[in-house]
């Protein structure tokens, strides 16, 4: 899975360079994944996520199991 994150959904934008004469070329705005290991007290296993960084903060706040609830909802968790 390239570079998607499993919590939010979160993908490459598009959008513009723009240079100094206005001059204007196409680029990707890429979010900022991390591989990053959660413990699931539930199930009583390890599972690794390529999560964006706002999805880390949020599964500190809202706790692991409601974010994964919420993201099944969605459709975007594969686990």
């Amino acid at each position: 899975m390239a570079r998607v994150c499993q919590i939010t959904g979160k993908r490459p934008q598009v959008g513009n360079n723009v240079s100094h004469s206005n001059n204007k070329t196409r680029r990707r705005f890429l979010p900022n994944l991390q591989k990053k290991r959660f413990y699931l007290p539930e199930e009583d296993k390890w599972i690794t996520l390529k999560v964006s960084t706002s999805a880390i903060r949020t599964i500190n706040k809202n706790g692991l199991t409601s974010v994964l609830k919420k993201a099944r909802e969605n459709g975007n968790v594969l686990v």
